[in-house]
């Protein structure tokens, strides 16, 4: 490989970290904003695989979506997502590994509970039509405090 070439490989793996980095963004930013139609749009339309712990697995993306407007869109339900201590590892052009850190806080005021609660995501990433986009993830919950 010639110096440019392995310049430009390293640019090209820099540059697909970064949108991962703005993809994962999105989903939290998603989560928080109550947009199930921006979450739809992190994943693959077809054969995403989804496990979240204690909510549980989801064949697909649309299982997901409604799972999260059903319990998760209310007006009563704030929450926050805050990941970080990301690790991407770019395998090649078209896809990527990743592990974030998670913490989460939730306050519903209907009933005055709060939920605090940290964990892990393993997620492997594909580029589809020049945009990256969730194939995989798997949350493991690491803290749970719940009360009210």
């Amino acid at each position: 490989m010639t110096e440019i070439a392995g310049i430009a490989d390293r640019l090209a793996r820099l540059e697909a970290a970064d949108a991962i980095r703005a993809l994962k963004l999105r989903y939290l930013r998603a989560c928080d904003d109550k947009d199930p139609e921006a979450m739809r749009a992190c994943f693959v339309p077809d054969n995403a695989h989804i496990h979240y712990d204690r909510i549980g697995s989801f064949p697909g993306r649309d299982a997901l979506v409604q799972c999260f407007a059903d319990l998760a869109c209310r007006p009563t339900l704030r929450e926050m997502h805050f990941a970080g201590q990301s690790d991407i590892r770019v395998l090649d052009a078209e896809s990527a590994q990743g592990s974030w850190d998670l913490a989460y806080l939730a306050l519903d005021d209907a009933n005055g509970s709060r939920t605090f609660l940290t964990g892990r995501y393993a997620d492997e990433y594909v580029r589809v039509d020049g945009v990256w986009l969730i194939r995989s993830t798997v949350f493991t919950t690491g803290l749970l405090s719940q009360g009210g």
